[in-house]
């Protein structure tokens, strides 16, 4: 198996909304006396497997644990409780192994701004140790097969597109040619040509280079589209896990069901409902 993910629990505490507590100094005091915090279980219980050579999708709303799932594979985080291995190293026992074996793509992927797009690959290619022939060779591959204009490469970071930058960080994960290839919303926030760019892409990496792809999103369609198996995650909790067109079947009496359809038939609620929930 490339992750075996076992009864992981990741919980963060907060302290409560400053709104809701009298704004005086006596009771700030008591606040902090009593040590009041807020639990959120950002990962509930999971237990999953991936199998080498598989994309999986995790698809749920925002703040329903799939960052935070990708980030402890990643070895970012410790969770509370649980094991996850990767290519059979524990990611809290041997996370240096795991890291030969991943890369991550992110939707605040970090750059050096005022540095151009080349000069940030050409540093992740150091750090990589990739000679620099070989990593300007397959940089421009990877970059055409984005519809990334390469001649734009000697441009500055903060001069490019949204789009543009996110193209860069996946080409920066891809130097290294990883078995596991963690995207995380990969395609938030990028027009619907950059979109598809990028989704045809990870299509073509999982079919041309047997990478396992574990992708997380809030887009039902594009799960749809490039998992083979997809899980819907809910506040910390997966709902379900199986095959686009297995779970397209489970909502009753609809032959043309979405994804969308299943979360909503699932959760009883819609997105919307949720994000405002979190607001209140």
């Amino acid at each position: 198996m490339a992750v075996e993910c076992e009864n992981l629990h990741k919980r963060f505490y907060s302290s409560p909304d400053k709104k809701k507590r009298k704004d005086s100094a006596r009771s700030a005091l008591v606040h902090i006396l009593r040590r009041e915090r807020k639990t959120i279980h950002a990962v509930d219980g999971v237990s999953f497997s991936v199998p080498r050579g598989e994309c999986f999708g995790i698809v749920g709303p925002n703040g329903s644990g799939k960052s935070t799932l990708i980030r402890i594979m990643a070895t970012l985080i410790i969770p509370d409780e649980g094991r996850v291995s990767v290519f059979g190293h524990d990611v809290m026992r041997d996370p240096l192994a795991v890291r030969r074996f991943i890369n991550r793509v992110s939707v605040e992927a970090s750059f050096f701004k005022k540095l151009s797009a080349w000069e940030n690959l050409a540093y992740a290619a150091r750090l990589y140790g990739v000679p620099m022939k070989h990593a300007r060779a397959r940089v421009d591959s990877i970059m055409t097969q984005m519809g990334f204009d390469t001649s734009r490469m000697d441009r500055s970071l903060s001069d490019l597109s949204r789009g543009m930058q996110q193209k860069v960080a996946i080409a920066r994960a891809l130097l290294t040619s990883p078995s596991l290839l963690l995207l995380d919303e990969p395609t938030t926030g990028l027009d619907p040509v950059s979109k598809e760019q990028v989704q045809e892409f990870v299509e073509n990496v999982q079919e041309q280079h047997d990478a396992t792809i574990l992708l997380t999103t809030h887009d039902m369609e594009e799960a749809d589209r490039v998992c083979n198996r997809v899980a819907v995650i809910d506040q910390g909790k997966f709902v379900t896990l199986d095959t686009p067109k297995n779970l397209k079947a489970l909502v009753p009496g609809d032959k043309q069901a979405s994804l969308k359809d299943v979360f909503f038939h699932l959760t009883g609620t819609t997105m919307a409902q949720r994000e405002k929930e979190k607001e209140e």
